[in-house]
C-alpha cells in the first residue's frame, strides 16, 4: 500500500507540474525556459530514488536493546534506564521508522520517529514524537566528518518557556549491530549541555 501511494503521489506531482507549466504564458526573452515533460519526470525520479545515504540507514533497521542516560541539569548524575527500539525500513527504503518502548524519569515511555535522506535538500530529515509531550521535534542535518553517522539540528516546544528550543543531535554508527545517539539542549543559563545518550545493541 505504501509503495502504491508513493507511486500515486509521484504521478500526481508530475501531472500538477505539467498542468502548471502548460497554463503559463510563453517565457519572455531572457527568462528561464519552462521545463518539458521529460525533464520534469527525470527530476522527480532523481528526487525519489534511494541512494547511498539511504543505504547507510539500514544499520538502524531491526530490534535493539537500548541503554539510556538522561541528565536533568549540567554536571548532575544521569538517570539510567533501558528500552527497546524497533526500526523498520518503509516506503521502499526511503525512510526508517523507529518505535521505542522503555521508561523515562521512572515513568513508562513510548516514542516514534521517522528518518530519511532528502535528495532535493541533500540533508537528512527526521521527525520525533513521544509520550513526554504533545509536540513534534523536526530535525535536519548532514553526514558527520567520518561518514559513518549524522549530525542534526532540531527544534521542539519547550514546556518551561512555551517557546521553541534548539537541540543538537549526533548519531554515530559503530558497526551494523551498534550505534549511539547523543543530544544537547540549552541549560538554564542558555549554554548547551549533554542531556541524553542512548546506546543501541542489536538483539540476537
Amino acid at each position: 500500500m505504501a509503495k502504491r501511494f508513493a507511486g500515486i503521489l509521484l504521478a500526481g506531482l508530475a501531472v500538477a507540474a505539467l498542468a502548471t507549466a502548460q497554463d503559463k504564458p510563453k517565457a519572455r526573452a531572457g527568462a528561464k525556459p519552462v521545463p518539458d515533460e521529460k525533464a520534469m519526470m527525470d527530476a522527480m525520479m532523481k528526487a525519489s530514488t534511494p541512494g547511498e545515504n539511504h543505504k547507510k540507514m539500514e544499520a538502524f533497521v531491526g530490534t535493539f536493546d537500548a541503554k539510556v542516560k538522561m541528565w536533568e541539569k549540567p554536571g548532575g548524575p544521569p538517570q539510567e534506564s533501558t528500552g527497546t527500539s524497533d526500526g523498520k525500513s518503509v516506503i521502499g527504503g526511503r525512510y526508517v521508522q523507529e518505535t521505542f518502548e522503555g521508561t523515562m524519569m521512572g515513568q513508562p515511555f513510548t516514542g516514534m520517529g521517522m528518518t530519511g535522506y532528502d535528495n532535493v535538500q541533500k540533508k537528512y530529515v527526521s521527525s520525533w514524537a513521544d509520550s513526554m509531550g504533545t509536540g513534534i521535534m523536526m530535525s535536519t542535518g548532514k553526514p558527520d566528518a567520518s561518514g559513518k553517522g549524522m549530525e542534526m539540528t532540531g527544534t521542539a516546544p519547550d514546556p518551561m518557556t512555551g517557546k521553541m528550543m534548539t537541540l543538537k543531535q549526533k548519531m554515530m554508527i559503530t558497526d551494523n549491530d551498534h550505534h549511539k545517539f547523543e543530544m544537547w539542549g540549552p541549560a538554564p543559563d542558555g549554554k548547551p549541555y549533554k542531556m541524553l545518550e542512548i546506546e543501541y545493541t542489536r538483539r540476537k
